[in-house]
């Protein structure tokens, strides 16, 4: 059974609870959540959760009927999502909608080997290094790895990287000298139902990639799994990497089937090692492709830069160059399936934008947005940061979050709404698929729009208008009418800088007149807004998994650091049920929360299901913001799916 804890349960209380629990022979694990505390009661004996339930401090009691308790969708509905640190103070992130690439050599064969191998992995994208330093092999004659002397060069290599590293552990004895060089322990499909070593490694408490066995079902992939849950470890990721059938084709056949299957019965992360499954160079880029496709959460696959001299799996490790364009056709992959690739974050290199190859030299944080300089995004740059950040243009709102979450900027600045034209939908699809990012702050411009041409246009020889959808919408008055071609651009300063090159008196652009004199062209007509009261509501967004990020810093403002926060960004799922949204928002009432924002949007994927993003205002001062938020959350799981706090920012 799972035994939810009050928060204000007492130490003696809860030591009542465990000395029942024990008296009557169950196995106890206690698990501190972000959100709450429970007590996994794992026996044999049956009980009258009523017993529990009566107890001073307990919340609930939820009965597991699965015989893989901790592992089960009942004992966790919500997928879990595991924090592995680097040695560049990021924290990686495995599950969720991330997707993250382990690669590496089958075997670690010499220094030189892992350190030309790291960089490779590295610079494709990969997130973990993997290479083994005891090998399991069928021949007692083949090679066997180069032990501790390998645990060393593969943590050197992981290391000046910023690469997590994952290798194989082949017995218990060899826990001692594995503990300091590891970071993500690997058990083999042939040690998956070692039940003494799982228990011993379950006991560390670190992260174990468990594989399923030559010829395991799923069930019993999930309850070795629970060995290692039960014996102390809350991070265990589950890998398919094929099973032993008839087939001769491949090594073994991969079944993809295993992951919506799996997805259904546990909350752990997913991957797939499609180099074990297949066995074969060519077969395994394909494969890696379809597992993200079926819904992995990422993949491990071998990669050796001199294949033809690999003293281990040389048929099947990667060239490079395949890895690289299987990373590439990944990123390309990802956003049809919702989620965003894992990459390694640059270490104090930040783009001087999108045209410039060069780093910045400015001590002044990055903040990066879309368009050319003149864009509206600049000016709130310029306004929200009062001068003290360096705006840096890149070429799209996708590149905005890209670069932010890979570390080549310290901000970003993105539209969210406009009071005509309505919402930013891209940007709101953003920050769901985007779980490394937070908003940090927000702030709202006046957009007056101008109508410029090079000099000598008049309303009379204009025959074509470039400018941002937005801003096309937001003078569709002053432009109805008017026998004129509209064409679409990325930012209404880019409109002016195309215009500006074309130099033809029939083409205008609609900008800000600022963009006239940045670009040389003349005001043919100011204020063609059809509002004078049109305004952008931009929000300012920053990397969440770093140590001492901006989203963190954002609440140390109540202590005096800075503007008090006073808004909240949430975004949650509603249950198939009626008055499901209903109940949702009286929980922000109850909360008092000013909501001043409600959008939906489709769930990618999931057919007439939906995402509600709610921006909610309140008093200045609360004394525990974050508490006082985090309290509104566990009142809204009772009635939502999914949810997920955006940010806790200011804005004025």
């Amino acid at each position: 059974m799972v035994i939810v804890l009050k928060k204000d349960i007492s130490e003696s209380e809860k030591q009542n609870l465990k000395d029942l629990l024990t008296r009557r022979k169950f196995k106890i694990n206690e698990v501190a959540g972000e959100e709450s505390t429970i007590l996994a009661a794992v026996g044999r004996l049956a009980m009258d959760i009523r017993e529990v339930q009566v107890m001073p401090g307990v919340a609930n009691v939820i009965p597991i009927s699965k015989p893989y308790k901790m592992a089960s969708r009942e004992f966790k509905p919500e997928d879990s999502v595991f924090e592995i640190p680097n040695n560049r103070g990021q924290i990686i992130r495995i599950g969720g909608s991330r997707i993250i690439s382990i690669a590496g050599p089958c075997a670690v064969e010499s220094r030189q080997q892992m350190l030309d191998a790291a960089a490779a992995v590295a610079r494709s994208g990969a997130a973990m290094l993997r290479g083994g330093a005891y090998k399991p092999r069928t021949s007692p004659y083949s090679f066997q790895g180069l032990g501790e002397e390998g645990l060393k060069y593969l943590k050197e290599a992981g290391e000046k990287y910023g690469l997590p590293v994952v290798t194989e552990i082949v017995a218990s004895e060899y826990i001692p000298v594995m503990k300091d060089y590891v970071d993500v322990y690997q058990v083999g499909a042939r040690n998956m139902q070692n039940f003494e070593l799982l228990k011993r490694l379950g006991a560390l408490g670190k992260p174990v990639i468990l594989k399923r066995g030559l010829s395991a079902t799923i069930e019993e992939l999930l309850m070795a799994a629970e060995y290692l849950l039960s014996s102390g470890t809350d991070k265990v990721i589950l890998c398919e990497r094929g099973i032993r059938t008839y087939e001769k084709a491949t090594r073994n056949t991969l079944d993809l089937s295993a992951i919506p299957i799996l997805r259904s019965m546990t909350h752990l992360p997913i991957i797939v090692d499609p180099s074990h499954a297949v066995g074969i160079r060519d077969k395994i880029p394909p494969m890696g492709l379809a597992a993200i496709a079926a819904g992995a959460d990422g993949i491990i696959v071998e990669v050796h830069c001199h294949p033809e001299q690999a003293l281990s799996d040389a048929a099947q490790a990667l060239y490079p160059e395949q890895f690289d364009k299987l990373m590439r056709d990944i990123e390309a992959l990802s956003p049809v399936v919702g989620k965003e690739v894992v990459h390694i974050r640059d270490v104090g290199k930040k783009q001087k934008g999108a045209d410039c190859k060069t780093c910045a030299k400015s001590e002044k944080p990055v903040c990066v947005y879309s368009g050319k300089k003149g864009a509206y995004a600049e000016m709130a740059v310029g306004h929200y940061f009062d001068g003290n950040a360096e705006a840096q243009a890149v070429n799209s709102f996708t590149e905005i979050f890209r670069a932010v979450i890979d570390g080549k900027a310290d901000y970003g600045m993105v539209p969210i709404e406009n009071s005509t034209a309505g919402s930013v939908y891209e940007n709101y699809d953003n920050l769901t698929r985007f779980e490394d990012i937070s908003i940090v702050g927000a702030v709202t411009l006046r957009i007056q729009h101008s109508l410029l041409a090079p000099k000598g246009a008049t309303l009379d020889t204009i025959k074509t208008v470039y400018s941002h959808p937005q801003g096309l919408s937001q003078c569709a008055n002053f432009l109805e009418g008017r026998n004129w071609q509209l064409v679409d651009t990325l930012s209404t300063a880019t409109a002016a800088s195309m215009v500006a090159e074309k130099n033809s008196i029939e083409n205008a652009a609609i900008a800000n007149a600022v963009n006239a004199k940045l670009y040389k062209l003349d005001i043919i007509k100011e204020g063609i807004e059809n509002n004078p009261s049109n305004f952008t509501r931009f929000v300012v967004i920053a990397a969440n998994h770093v140590e001492n990020n901006p989203a963190q810093a954002a609440l140390k403002a109540q202590k005096g650091e800075g503007a008090a926060p006073n808004r909240a960004s949430i975004v949650f799922s509603t249950k198939n049920e009626s008055g499901a949204l209903y109940n949702c928002l009286g929980v922000f009432k109850e909360a008092g929360l000013n909501l001043t924002r409600l959008e939906s949007r489709p769930i990618a994927g999931k057919p007439w299901k939906y995402w509600f993003y709610a921006d909610a205002a309140f008093d200045t001062g609360i004394e525990d913001v974050a508490g006082y938020i985090q309290k509104t959350l566990d009142s809204l799981k009772e009635t939502a799916e999914d949810i997920r706090l955006l940010g806790i920012y200011s804005e004025n």
